[in-house]
């Protein structure tokens, strides 16, 4: 695949209109995942997160249903490659409105499928692990919009255009006090004396579904992940550590900045666990 798609509201066209809030005021949700062999997946907990991130902004989610439905028909448009292997980003929006913060007292949401080429990952990050940079732009506290993935996105922006060095894979993103919270596109987590950590959500950042996966995991394997705040100091103190998200799965990190980290097979282990497929 080579070309992105889009459909809006079960149409194909590559248009939204200037009034729509996801435009105006960022004013919507979304979740990427990846299409592997024409299924999406990990899709009943994409979904989940969807509908928990609509309800927090006060959005009325469309049903699994109709989201399946617009997904099957757009791809019933793809060629044959484009429905094996591709990225699927799902937008929900609250819809038009009017000038104005204040939202309309009934609003149709706006639903959005865009389909982008699967990135061609070189086969070493998988087997060597990846460097990080610690961005200098911080996370703000609003702890009314913590764990979503909203469609402001600002700080992320920022924060990714300091990569500069083609060394560095991500960057650590960490809030005002110095706690770590997450890489720019994906979250943490650290090996340490036995215990698997990662960083609250509580205040910022955003909780992905490949974060939860590994939590649920954890716990049914009777070791429930330890989720406290987190320093650098922890992190280059760790054991190991990983980043995590739909698209690249799991990743060994191996140094931040200038500073190698403690590598071994955890990436390697968790991956069929959580059935991502490497290709």
């Amino acid at each position: 695949m080579t070309t992105v798609r889009y459909c809006v509201n079960g149409k194909l066209v590559s248009g939204i209109a200037p009034t729509n809030r996801g435009f105006a005021y960022g004013d919507g949700v979304f979740r990427t995942m990846r299409l592997l062999n024409g299924e999406l997946q990990d899709w009943p907990l994409h979904y989940q997160t969807l509908v928990a991130d609509c309800s927090k902004i006060q959005i009325v989610c469309p049903s699994a249903e109709l989201l399946m439905q617009e997904f099957k028909y757009f791809l019933a448009s793809a060629s044959e490659e484009d429905t094996q292997f591709s990225i699927i980003k799902i937008i929900i929006t609250r819809g038009e409105g009017a000038r104005g913060y204040a939202p309309p007292a009934v609003s149709e949401p706006t639903r959005v499928l865009i389909q982008s080429p699967l990135p061609d990952y070189p086969p070493e990050m998988y087997t060597h692990g990846v460097a990080l940079y610690t961005c200098q732009t911080r996370l703000a506290h609003q702890p009314l919009l913590a764990g979503i993935k909203h469609l402001n996105r600002l700080e992320n922006v920022l924060a990714r255009a300091e990569l500069k060095d083609p060394r560095f894979f991500d960057g650590l993103l960490r809030d005002y006090d110095d706690n770590v919270i997450e890489a720019v596109s994906g979250n943490l987590f650290i090996r340490k004396d036995g215990m698997v950590r990662t960083p609250p959500l509580d205040s910022c950042g955003v909780a992905g579904v490949m974060r939860q996966k590994i939590l649920d995991w954890y716990k049914t394997q009777g070791q429930p992940v330890v989720i406290a705040p987190l320093s650098m100091g922890d992190l280059l103190q760790a054991d190991a550590m990983i980043i995590v998200n739909s698209v690249y799965g799991v990743l060994q990190v191996s140094h931040i900045d200038d500073q190698p980290i403690t590598t071994n097979h955890w990436a390697k282990e968790l991956r069929p666990q959580l059935h991502y497929v490497t290709h």
